[in-house]
């Protein structure tokens, strides 16, 4: 192999896999001299890739961890698989991996050959996941089209459903996509309306870069004047999270606007259980229970998501519990338990 390029792209593929190869072995597969070897390492070791060297009968070289992370060479088997792991975490807003699944996403579908990205397609298309939590699926092209427009500056034009069902074209200068735990929200500035708004990317259809670039306007510090997402469930302030690149005003500008949306409920609440099994399973904005001495926990928090979507959430707790407030959830829990009755007997179905 002659072509030097190819040659130190087939090396580090190789030392990329965890065993360490012998020098005499590595000349073998890419058809030099151990000499040149030597000098291809030497090579990878300037442009920031730790390999190490390890003497005697059984030694060779092998790709350690450095203090940063240098590019990875994936082979077709390799860059789909990924692909398609960052589409699934991407298009569920799973906590923790969120906004990193999809600036990743982004990033390797920009470089992904056709013929790989047609395969990634495919394999989603025909692949049905069962997935916990309550909001809704994305595709995750919709995502990666809003993030990489967001990142370029780039103004977007899509479709969108309000929560009424009405049905309109916006033009926008998108800001950042920011992440409610179980909702995608982007913050942009609508260009007809001229002013911002947040929108709920499950509710964005057909999006589209213009190729117009903008620059960006200062994101006000009093939340929008107007609110697109049309209500949010399962998030609060606590909860979200946007990709802004280290700043938070995407995400506290979401926050303001989802607390004028949803009034504020005072949740006090008795669970029957330890408070680290309830603590396992709560969503955590809605707060941190605390042990009342008795085997059981209470938990006395706030939070703007919707009463139904808290109610649902305190019963998938699994465990017995109590609501001593506020009145409008006990009410609601009362109403919610005779449904629920009502249903495991169907015979007495009212009139």
């Amino acid at each position: 192999m002659t072509d030097t390029p190819a040659r130190l792209l087939k090396l580090l593929s190789l030392l990329q896999t965890p065993r360490e190869w012998p020098g005499g072995e590595l000349a073998d597969r890419l058809d030099v001299s151990p000499r040149t070897i030597r000098r291809d390492i030497d090579r990878l070791r300037e442009l920031g890739y730790p390999v190490e060297a390890s003497r005697g009968a059984v030694g060779g070289y092998r790709l350690v961890a450095g203090t940063a992370m240098p590019p990875l060479v994936l082979d077709d088997e390799e860059a789909v698989a990924i692909a398609v792991g960052l589409r699934a975490g991407a298009g569920h807003a799973i906590e923790g991996v969120d906004e990193a699944s999809v600036r990743a996403l982004a990033k390797l579908e920009q470089v992904l050959p056709s013929r790989l990205r047609h395969r990634v397609s495919a394999l989603q298309t025909a692949t049905v996941a069962l997935t916990r939590g309550d909001g809704a699926t994305i595709d995750p092209g919709t995502l990666t089209t809003l993030a990489s427009a967001a990142t370029g500056r780039e103004r977007l034009r899509f479709a969108y459903r309000s929560g009424d069902g009405a049905r309109t074209k916006r033009q926008v200068e998108p800001y950042r996509l920011v992440s409610a735990g179980q909702r995608w929200y982007l913050v942009a500035y609508d260009l007809d309306r001229e002013d911002w708004r947040t929108f709920r990317v499950d509710r964005v259809g057909e999006p589209y870069a213009t190729g117009a670039r903008f620059a960006p306007r200062p994101l006000p510090v009093d939340g929008p004047v107007g609110n697109e997402s049309g209500g949010t469930r399962g998030s609060g302030g606590a909860g979200v999270r946007g990709n802004s690149g280290g700043d938070g005003d995407a995400a506290a500008f979401l926050a303001r606007s989802m607390r004028r949306m949803q009034p504020e409920l005072r949740l006090d609440v008795w669970f029957g259980a330890p408070v680290e099994f309830v603590a396992a399973r709560l969503p955590a904005h809605l707060g941190a229970p605390e042990p009342d001495g008795e085997g059981g926990c209470r938990l006395r928090s706030s939070c703007t998501d919707s009463l139904e979507w808290v109610a649902l959430r305190l019963a998938l707790v699994d465990c017995e519990f109590s609501a001593y407030g506020p009145p409008r959830l006990v009410e609601y829990l009362a109403d919610l338990g005779s449904r629920l009755a009502r249903a495991a007997r169907p015979g007495e179905r009212p009139a």
